[in-house]
């Protein structure tokens, strides 16, 4: 999971974007407007970010991608949580 969570963060164009959002999941659930909102990034920029996520097993959903559909962290993230703030301090975004 770490060299994946390096690629995904680090090996990926927007990457750091989305180790913004995994951030913010990890606090607490949001839908696609707020992230934007918390991110300060357009709606439509969130979405595909998400969308990469989700199709990486990082980030699920529940509400069937309809309007106000809600994202958290999967299991298996909120387990790698550790490694992936190890690979935030790394890359000086703390």
């Amino acid at each position: 999971m770490k060299q994946f969570l390096w690629w995904l963060i680090v090996g990926t164009k927007g990457g750091i974007n989305r180790a913004r959002i995994i951030r913010i999941l990890h606090d607490r659930p949001y839908n696609a407007n707020q992230l934007a909102e918390k991110v300060e990034l357009d709606y439509r920029t969130v979405r595909h970010h998400i969308d990469v996520l989700k199709k990486n097993n990082i980030v699920t959903s529940s509400g069937g991608g309809r309007y106000g559909t809600v994202y958290f962290l999967t299991g298996v993230m909120e387990e790698n949580y550790e490694t992936f703030e190890e690979i935030w301090e790394k890359i000086g975004q703390s």
